[in-house]
């Protein structure tokens, strides 16, 4: 079965557990498998097919000869790394081992984000066992299980680009911080004052509406809105989700239909790692009247793949609306990715969104999937993206208008500096007056 995906492939493969049989290597038809789709489907025209050709050569032998799935595993994240581009991976439909047979499904009720190379607690749910155990934002995540995390860090680190970083150290955490529901995690977090504490915290199952994708791990999508104050008193939407799944279409509606007269509107993509790329398309028409092109995915043979704005006219109880008229602010990080940053760039390059936060991830290209002979699922890039205005984004990210990055300073002291700065943008957007969705 073959979808059209841009999700992001490392978060894919986080969100649940992998508790597939294991499957019989059958390496040779694997790699080859891998390594035709490539050669068959990439989207760049100087594409060296000759360098293509001699890797297939010097590793070919190497997974014919691999024992275990995980060694072939190995061969094939060698042989996709000198592509050097986003979605191209292997997803594992078993474990590599025994040790990885692992129920990833149980969360502890707090994100993290890297900052100044340390783990640090970027949010804690309201609703989480966290919470309930005294975590706060801007705490250091120092020990878990009595392995120290900073060790585990450097080894990540080292080298690595800023925004590469902050993916492996996500990931990290995930690895670390996620369990079996029921399950307890004994941590060890450093406060702002430098004080050790630790804290023994029960897991729980994953919150949100679980979908599946094809041969994609579930995933839980979770959208959130609130009417908040904005710093000289005007009232501001703002809209958070996870994913970019279907299931978020009619919540995100309701919201619109909740903010339609609010001052202006703030979404929060911060650690949105993508989706399916086609909804940019209908989220985007709730701040444009007229079919606007967000961006282009070139593919293979000068196929192009237009996104256009689809303007929403109709409110979730069928009656006759305007699209949203007022100020738009966008927040994103280093997490924000794929469909999250076909979305911002697309609505930043025309103008209609001012964005905060941080630059995103740069990992930007629309995706398909196969599964393998193995059993494992292949993601490969089918096209490359392109704002209407021309901007790559693949490798540079989204840059915001302005840049507001997290510091442990703002979360010890119980600040969200990006949302206030857009907030803030609101009031400046108010004092103009009204202004065009187009």
């Amino acid at each position: 079965m073959r979808r059209r995906c841009a999700a992001l492939v490392a978060a894919a493969g986080l969100t649940g557990a992998m508790l597939c049989a294991a499957q019989p290597p059958e390496a040779e038809a694997t790699f080859d498998k891998v390594w035709t789709i490539v050669r068959n489907t990439h989207f760049d025209p100087s594409f060296d097919v000759a360098t293509w050709d001699r890797a297939r050569a010097e590793l070919r032998p190497k997974a014919i000869g691999a024992k275990t799935p995980g060694e072939l595993r190995a061969v094939l994240r060698e042989l996709l790394g000198r592509l050097g581009l986003s979605h191209f991976a292997v997803i594992p439909a078993s474990p590599d081992g025994p040790d990885d047979h692992v129920n990833l499904g149980g969360q502890p009720g707090f994100d993290v984000r890297l900052i100044d190379r340390q783990l640090i607690v970027s949010a804690v749910d309201p609703d989480g066992p966290a919470v309930s155990a005294g975590v706060k934002p801007g705490w250091a995540v120092e020990r878990v299980d009595g392995v120290p995390l900073p060790d585990r860090l450097a080894a990540v680190l080292d080298g690595a680009p800023a925004r590469i970083a902050q993916l492996e150290a996500w990931r990290l955490s995930l690895g670390e911080l996620r369990g079996a529901p029921g399950s307890t995690l004994e941590a060890t977090f450093v406060d702002g004052s430098g004080a050790s504490m630790r804290k023994s915290i029960q897991r729980i199952a994953e919150s949100g509406e679980p979908v599946t994708v094809g041969s994609l791990p579930t995933m839980h999508v979770r959208v959130r809105s609130s009417l908040m104050r904005t710093p000289e008193g005007g009232r501001a939407g703002v809209i958070a989700f996870n994913v970019w799944m279907a299931a978020v279409d009619v919540k995100f509606q309701q919201a619109i239909d909740r903010f339609r007269d609010a001052d202006g509107v703030v979404i929060d993509l911060r650690g949105n790692p993508g989706g399916l790329a086609a909804m940019i398309m209908g989220l985007a028409g709730h701040f444009v009247s007229e079919p606007l092109t967000l961006g282009v995915m070139n593919a293979r043979g000068d196929h192009e793949l237009r996104f256009r704005a689809n303007p929403r006219l109709v409110s979730g109880s069928g009656d006759r609306v305007q699209p949203f008229r007022g100020p738009l602010a966008i927040v994103v990080d280093g997490l924000s990715a794929s469909a999250s940053e076909c979305f911002t760039g697309g609505l930043q390059s025309l103008g209609r969104a001012r964005v905060f936060g941080e630059t995103t991830m740069g990992q930007a290209l629309p995706a398909l999937f196969d599964t393998l002979p193995n059993g494992d699922v292949f993601i490969h890039a089918w096209g490359d993206f392109v704002t209407g205005t021309g901007v790559r984004i693949e490798g540079r990210g989204v840059v915001p208008d302005e840049i507001v990055p997290a510091t442990r300073a703002d979360l010890l002291a119980g600040r969200d500096r990006p949302l206030e700065a857009a907030l803030a943008w609101i009031d400046r957007e108010r004092r103009k007056g009204p202004q065009s969705a187009d």
